[in-house]
């Protein structure tokens, strides 16, 4: 099996792999949260956490707080289970001699 096999192509864009290593150590992020910690616009923010989703890798909670709308992510089991799966195997390449 290839040192490579187990790296994801959903989480090859520096967002991607930024909005899931927050939501790795939170139980959930909402939008503002993530684009003051990514320091992203709206739109590219927008597109990265659709496209996290369209892979069930995590989901996606909108609802008012106050008058105001929110929206927050959180990962999946699934999600959890290939950021971890890719994070290993970054650190194998890295580690290999």
């Amino acid at each position: 099996m290839s040192i490579i096999t187990n790296i994801n192509k959903a989480f090859d864009h520096r967002i991607r792999l930024g909005i899931m290593s927050i939501l790795m150590v939170n139980d959930y992020a909402d939008f503002k949260m993530l684009k003051e910690l990514l320091d992203v616009t709206d739109g590219n923010l927008a597109s990265h956490t659709k496209a996290l989703e369209k892979v069930d890798y995590i989901t996606v909670e909108k609802q008012f707080i106050g008058r105001k709308p929110n929206t927050r992510y959180a990962t999946t089991k699934q999600g959890r289970l290939a950021f971890k799966k890719h994070i290993e195997a970054l650190e194998k390449l890295i580690n290999k001699q």
